[in-house]
């Protein structure tokens, strides 16, 4: 599925799904703007992609801070071209009980998972919609398909970025722009095992069918069929890629 001649923007592009997601696209051809605060990683990740012939660059700075989506916007308009393909993968997790989360801590994931995204898509829909073609992709969890114990910040956030994305998807929809999302199941990356999860224990726990963790690439490989021309009539989707441990 050729992205050749697409600009795509990823963001936490510097480790783990978002990545993984950058040298997928890459590979299908899309030029890669990796949008993230980790300068060295986002660095290594463009790195990467030039090392086997693509195109990239890093833009560093925070993907939920407005002054800094327009600067970065800007920069990949300069060096790369027009807009046309974002994945909103930046965000943030958090274990803690109900009682103990909060005000700051519920207004920083929910500015970070939630306002990042909607801000995001405010600055780059206008190149879609000037080309008459655009995918967003939105990163959000299993968690706000099913819930999860001590994740209750977490899960919110991402059940609004189901709902954004649906929502979003219902406006563009005409505009030949689409918009789906992809809740991850239990993927192993660098975030999942700072955590206080097993990864080994719950990876082989009743709750995976599969009897194993999935990948970052997993995940890519489902944002690179809805970045395509074959998911051109798919809008407003949840595409759980999660093992089978989420069966709506």
């Amino acid at each position: 599925m050729s992205l050749k001649g697409k600009v795509a923007v990823v963001t936490g592009g510097a480790s783990g799904i978002g990545r993984a997601i950058c040298l997928q696209l890459a590979n299908d051809g899309a030029a890669i703007s990796v949008w993230d605060l980790d300068e060295s990683g986002a660095n290594e990740t463009v790195s990467m992609i030039t090392a086997a012939g693509g195109q990239a660059i890093a833009c560093i700075g925070d993907a939920a801070d407005a002054e800094a989506i327009a600067g970065s916007a800007d920069k990949t308009r300069s060096a790369l071209g027009a807009i046309t393909i974002l994945v909103n993968n930046a965000g943030i997790t958090g274990f803690d009980a109900f009682m103990d989360i909060t005000t700051e801590m519920l207004e920083r994931m929910l500015r970070i998972n939630v306002m990042g995204p909607f801000l995001c898509a405010q600055a780059i829909i206008p190149d879609m919609l000037a080309a008459g073609w655009g995918r967003i992709v939105n990163i959000s969890s299993s968690s706000a398909q099913t819930g999860a114990m001590m994740m209750t910040h977490y899960a919110t956030s991402k059940g609004g970025v189901v709902a954004f994305t649906k929502a979003l998807a219902r406006e563009y929809a005409s505009k030949g722009i689409t918009v789906n999302n992809i809740p991850p199941g239990f993927v192993d990356t660098p975030m999942l095992r700072k955590s206080p999860v097993n990864v080994e224990a719950e990876a082989a726990s009743p709750n995976s069918p599969m009897g194993r963790a999935g990948s970052p690439e997993d995940i890519a490989a489902a944002c690179s069929y809805l970045v395509s021309e074959a998911a051109g009539y798919v809008t407003g989707h949840t595409l759980g890629v999660n093992g089978g441990r989420v069966m709506p």
